[in-house]
């Protein structure tokens, strides 16, 4: 007999944001009674969900039961930044040059991407939620703008297109005088995360069984089969799929190898006519940093939940997988800083929201998607990239718990094991110090 029981259950800091300025979503239907199944998906996010689009794609009369923690997008789907990336985009670099094989990340990216768009028509998702406007890398000083070029110049290597934005053509695109260039690549697609990950689930909800508000307190093999608990009720099946990104951890699986790590942000209140004439611009972009560890920056419309934008800086390892009302006051205090700096003219502005995202990564960049049990198939770890990686293990995870082979399967059952970490004071401390360190080195970025 095996048994499995969450130590951890997901744990909010601040509203998702996101979800929140689209008003009011679908009732929850919380599982409340012991069924059956033929596979049970455990989270709503976008590996979840992509997982169970896929599956009914493979097995059309399979049997789906997903469970969420809590409703659909005010988990760390409806806290990201919304940029599903096509390009190598490796966070723990300095200019997010890729290793390995980059033309192959870049086609599996774009697989991801594709299979969004896909969804986005069959579901009918509003189109303002996937929008392949592309991103622009922001630089403000000469370190961010060398990295640009060294990025661009691996770019052109590999046959990529992008385009070098000079200070005049980031005031035209941002409103802001604050950037000295930008780097401008077209695959990016600029999600509105909670949009699109509500109304896909509510496409899938006519083919799968959808309980929102039922966090899995652990799961048992009985026999055959297993067992999945939640607060009310259970389910018998054979499969289960883990799309619980770091809450793999909590059931004890790749325990001592992941690095669970929250970002935060903050978004204003809504811009009035006024407001949006002085700052000019264009109404949608989106701005990465040159340096990783530098501030995200994000304007959307109406089209998206209104005329808004978005900072997102500072970074906290929590084992513990929950953060602090300190962190959150720290980072508010930050973010106020770097939108000033960005749009002194909107200093009057006030941020509506703040709230913190947690997201998982290994040491050796590498995802946990494969059999980690006897029937259990975990599509976790998405190393911050959860809308394009989460995507594509949920789609691997899926087609491995169908028997299925693919060149996404392929690709992460031939990634390593993530590598283990120091003990955990050990780890808090040299990761908590490093975090800091990158980010005073980001400076201005």
């Amino acid at each position: 007999m095996t048994l499995r029981t969450a130590r951890f259950l997901p744990c909010h800091s601040g509203p998702a944001a996101w979800s929140s300025i689209l008003g009011d979503q679908t009732s929850a239907n919380p599982l409340g009674t012991d069924i059956t199944a033929d596979l049970v998906i455990v989270g709503g996010g976008f590996a979840g969900l992509s997982a169970a689009r896929r599956v009914l794609q493979l097995e059309p009369d399979t049997r789906v039961v997903l469970l969420e923690a809590g409703l659909i997008a005010q988990g760390a789907a409806g806290r990201n930044s919304g940029f599903m990336i096509d390009l190598p985009h490796e966070l723990t670099s300095d200019d997010y040059a890729g290793a390995g094989d980059d033309v192959a990340l870049i086609e599996l990216n774009r697989r991801a991407i594709a299979f969004g768009r896909e969804a986005v028509g069959e579901y009918g998702i509003k189109v303002d939620y996937f929008d392949p406007v592309g991103k622009v890398n922001g630089a403000v000083g000469d370190a961010g703008h060398e990295h640009n070029i060294s990025y661009a110049k691996h770019l052109k290597a590999l046959g990529e297109s992008c385009e070098i934005l000079d200070e005049k053509e980031m005031l035209e695109l941002t409103g802001s005088r604050y950037y000295r260039s930008g780097l401008y690549t077209p695959g990016t697609v600029m999600l509105q995360p909670a949009g699109y990950v509500r109304e896909f689930a509510d496409g899938l909800r006519h083919s799968v069984a959808l309980h929102e508000n039922s966090p899995v307190l652990g799961f048992e093999k009985q026999g055959g089969s297993w067992r999945v608990q939640t607060h009310n009720g259970s389910v018998a099946t054979p499969r289960i799929l883990l799309a619980n990104n770091g809450h793999l951890e909590s059931f004890g699986y790749a325990q001592g190898r992941l690095m669970q790590i929250f970002l935060f942000a903050s978004m204003t209140r809504e811009l009035t006519e006024q407001e949006q004439q002085v700052l000019g611009g264009a109404p949608r972009w989106g701005i990465t940093p040159s340096d990783p560890m530098g501030t995200t920056m994000r304007r959307i419309d109406a089209g998206q939940g209104g005329h808004r934008i978005i900072t997102r800086t500072c970074a906290k390892f929590c084992p513990n997988m929950q953060t602090s009302s300190a962190d959150m006051a720290r980072a508010s205090k930050v973010h106020r800083k770097k939108f000033d700096d960005r749009f002194p003219q909107l200093r009057s502005v006030d941020m509506e929201f703040s709230w913190a995202g947690h997201l998982c990564l290994s040491r050796n960049g590498v995802a946990v998607t494969k059999e980690v049990d006897d029937g259990v198939f975990a599509a976790c770890v998405q190393n911050g990239l959860g809308t394009t990686r989460g995507t594509l293990t949920g789609i691997a995870a899926a087609e491995m718990a169908c028997g299925h082979s693919s060149e996404i399967t392929r690709h992460f059952l031939a990634e390593e094991e993530p590598i283990r970490l120091p003990p955990t004071p050990l780890a808090s401390l040299g990761a908590n110090a490093y975090l800091r360190f990158k980010e005073w080195r980001a400076g201005a970025e």
